[in-house]
């Protein structure tokens, strides 16, 4: 029996890609589904805004930090067999996730959802990649996993103000645990095993631990403390700096190891690099956008956590339609961050009296349209010219700076939006000016990755045209 679904087999195909992209609708459904819920959570259990924003935060790093060991997983022990493996321990988190008995088994069960998540993602995009042929197929699919990817982050906060309005906050986690069980039964049915790849190292393979350790509590460090609010006060300065001075070890504890996390061979690969370096950029703007949106909707323009989710809907529709269609056209990347940009300084200047038809929805389509055009073509830049051998490692490396940029924006907009208010009584008025400082932000940090996408694709137009022009 052959271990790849039969090419021309589209329903065969289909099923197998409906499995994991549901998977990833699933992780990228759990970066913002605590978003709506954040003020009820606080209240319940008495957690400041900086504090919320670990809840988020536990997903991300755990997520962000071990996608590289996730994707190492895959490619020594096998794509399906991690992507099963990654599944359940999503699951268990989830479960733990879900019994509302104090923060810190939120966040702990928040922190093992995203060391799940990474080692389910990585492998269910290997799986995709090794199950589609190079060309208008995989283009295709990558495009269904962009549109999956783009619509679960959006639909969490749909999801989450309809559990939290109608049940509570602690159901938004048991839906996840409820819907990973089934998809983890299915797995051993529907998903083939793909063939071992031509050079694969998964006999004589090992992972890097003193990499995983370092480069976990180098983030750790690294977000933490720059989440801290007062940046003026040398002891919190020195966080970070005991972060960055980890993740600068990384290169040397990485150049002996014998099985690196990131093989260098990758880091050669012009156009990984830079889809990597944009996604750090666009994850920044990402998750501080699907953050304090809900928080602006419900602390200062009042509304309930089911309309707060109800008005995500044009924004989610937006990024379903735009990542399908960058799916199908080139050229989105620049226009599609050029429009993030200019959503979100629109976003900034939404009034405290603001109405939704008349002040974000706008805003909402522009930054929805943006996501979109920008995710699928970062996503394809990515994992270009990569090898079979290294799928698991390149899908993991590309979704690792997507997380680690959003648990960085998330710390440094919050510590932004938090200056800002200057320790003021928290009042709508107040708040607004926090957060809109915060997102206008992030529409600076959108404009600074169009400037540097649009580098890079001129680069790499003249470097097509160089041999032409010698001819």
């Amino acid at each position: 029996m052959s271990a790849h679904p039969p090419i021309g087999n589209a329903r065969r195909s289909g099923v197998v890609l409906a499995v994991l992209t549901a998977s990833q609708f699933l992780v990228s459904l759990n970066t913002s589904i605590v978003n709506v819920a954040l003020p009820a959570i606080g209240a319940d259990l008495h957690l400041s805004q900086t504090s919320l924003s670990w809840i988020v935060n536990a997903y991300l790093i755990a997520f962000g930090a071990l996608l590289p060991v996730g994707g190492r997983l895959a490619d020594l022990f096998g794509s399906r067999r991690t992507f099963a493996a990654g599944l359940a321990l999503f699951a268990v988190g989830s479960v733990a996730a879900s019994i509302p008995s104090g923060a810190a088994l939120l966040v702990s069960g928040r922190a093992v959802q995203g060391a799940g998540a990474a080692v389910l993602s990585p492998a269910a995009l290997a799986l995709v990649l090794s199950l589609s042929p190079v060309g208008p197929v995989r283009n295709r699919a990558l495009g269904v996993w962009g549109a999956v990817s783009a619509a679960g982050g959006a639909a969490g906060v749909l999801v989450s103000g309809l559990l939290t309005s109608l049940i509570g906050w602690w159901a938004i986690f048991a839906v996840s645990a409820v819907t990973a069980i089934p998809l983890l039964l299915l797995v051993p049915a529907l998903v083939p095993a793909p063939a071992p790849a031509p050079g694969s190292r998964r006999q004589n393979g090992r992972l890097d631990l003193p990499g995983a350790l370092t480069i976990t509590a180098g983030l750790v460090l690294l977000v933490y403390g720059l989440g801290r609010t007062d940046w003026s006060k040398p002891p919190t300065l020195l966080l970070p700096a005991a972060g960055l001075v980890l993740l600068f070890l990384l290169a040397p504890i990485e150049r002996r190891a014998g099985d690196p996390l990131v093989p260098p061979v990758l880091m050669r690969n012009r156009s990984l690099v830079a889809g990597n370096a944009l996604m750090l950029l666009l994850g920044m703007v990402w998750i501080a956008t699907f953050f304090f949106l809900p928080l602006y909707q419900q602390r200062v323009l009042g509304y309930s956590p089911l309309i707060a989710g109800v008005t995500q809907l044009p924004l989610a529709a937006a990024l379903m339609t735009s990542s399908t269609v960058a799916g199908r056209v080139r050229g989105t990347l620049v226009p599609g961050l050029l429009l993030l940009a200019a959503g979100l300084a629109w976003l900034s200047r939404v009034p405290v009296g603001g109405h939704f038809a008349t002040d974000l929805l706008g805003p909402s389509l522009l930054i929805g349209t943006g996501l979109g055009l920008a995710f699928v073509p970062l996503t394809a830049l990515g994992v270009a010219g990569v090898s079979a051998r290294y799928a698991g490692v390149a899908g993991g490396l590309i979704n690792t700076t997507r997380q680690v940029g959003g648990a960085l924006g998330l710390a440094i907009l919050t510590a932004v939006a938090a200056q800002a208010t200057h320790g003021g009584t928290p009042s709508p008025h107040t708040l607004a000016h926090g957060y809109r400082e915060a997102l206008l932000g992030a529409a600076g940090i959108a404009l600074l990755s169009a400037g540097c996408a649009w580098i890079h694709t001129a680069r790499s137009l003249a470097a097509e045209a160089r041999p032409a022009v010698a001819d």
